[in-house]
């Protein structure tokens, strides 16, 4: 079976993450979680990573990152090889240590990266792990190193501070900042914004917009949809589903039909024709067509469109309509 692919490309921003294999603690020991930090630097250096925010918790860590060439999948497999090497040496052991192949979300920048940013900060208060209060308190991530005079270059602040209100890079802005986790921490519309279902699962985080054109620049489609790695079915279902609609409306608007006015007439041509297309260009699904369409039910939307299609000058007229829609 074919290795899982990913989106890269320079200027690209990520949500990375993964655990330790039977989410067994991995950075507990006496200086994993300083390792997995120097190999991140040295990473971020090597390849010319800018990273937003990181946390390294117990048996997981989290990355924010911004890629300045496509190397992900490269940096990722060093940054993690280097430290299981240091890790299995100094412990003398064999084996791998995370779970499988690392997740990794792509994130829209802006408003979305700063989200993901912030979660990341608050994954310590959220395990329990320091007070809302005290995030920086947690001493194995990017938060208690923003604060300090002299950082590593690689860590990048700009974005944390720009989406938690346009703050300074200053020791006071910093001080805001912290309070501002700590308001995202209690409040809870707030905090409902920043739930893992959002930020940590599927395959990209951002607006639908954003969604749309990676899918049209890097024919995201299809079946491709279950080679990408970190997919839940979910996940799948629901970017098929948008797939689906976006090519409906195209299809709609090349038929001058209007999606919000459809007929009654289960069997009506504006429908039925419509649902021919969306079957030859798509893996539609004919409850989705039946229930979008109005064409009552599953079996009876599969009905009339292969009746339709039997028919040769139906059948050309759909081939038309697909042909002078750019899909």
């Amino acid at each position: 079976m074919p290795r899982p692919w990913r989106v890269e490309y320079a200027g690209a921003c990520y949500h990375v993450i993964n655990r330790g294999n039977y989410r067994r603690n991995l950075f507990t020991g006496a200086g994993a979680a300083e390792a997995f930090e120097r190999t991140l630097g040295q990473t971020a250096e090597r390849f010319g990573w800018r990273v937003h925010a990181y946390v390294v918790m117990s048996n997981h860590f989290h990355l924010a990152v911004e890629l300045t060439e496509p190397n992900l999948s490269r940096g990722m497999k060093w940054l993690q090889g280097t430290w299981i090497r240091r890790y299995n040496g100094l412990r003398r052991l064999i084996g791998r240590p995370f779970q499988g192949r690392y997740k990794a979300l792509l994130v829209e920048p802006g408003e979305s990266l700063g989200k993901v940013c912030h979660y990341i900060h608050l994954n310590p208060v959220r395990a329990g792990v320091v007070p809302a209060n005290n995030a920086a308190a947690h001493p194995w991530g990017s938060l208690p190193k923003f604060g300090q005079c002299k950082r590593a270059p690689w860590l990048e602040a700009s974005v944390v501070l720009a989406e938690a209100g346009g703050l300074p890079d200053t020791a006071r802005g910093w001080k805001r900042y912290l309070a501002y986790l700590e308001f995202l921490a209690e409040d809870e519309p707030s905090r409902k914004a920043l739930v893992a279902k959002q930020l940590s699962r599927g395959w990209c985080v951002g607006g639908a917009q954003f969604k749309a054109e990676v899918r049209q620049q890097y024919m995201f489609r299809g079946a491709e949809l279950d080679r990408f790695a970190g997919l839940e079915p979910e996940a799948v279902r629901a970017e098929r589903e948008a797939l689906w609609a976006e090519r409906l409306q195209a299809l709609a608007t090349g038929a001058k039909v209007d999606l919000a006015k459809l007929p009654p007439q289960k069997s009506h041509p504006h429908k039925v024709i419509l649902a021919a297309a969306l079957k030859q260009s798509t893996s539609v699904s004919n409850g989705w067509l039946a229930q979008r369409l109005q064409m009552g039910q599953p079996a009876s939307a599969s009905q009339f469109v292969r009746r339709w299609l039997t028919d040769d000058r139906k059948r050309r007229e759909t081939e038309r309509l697909l042909s002078k829609v750019r899909i």
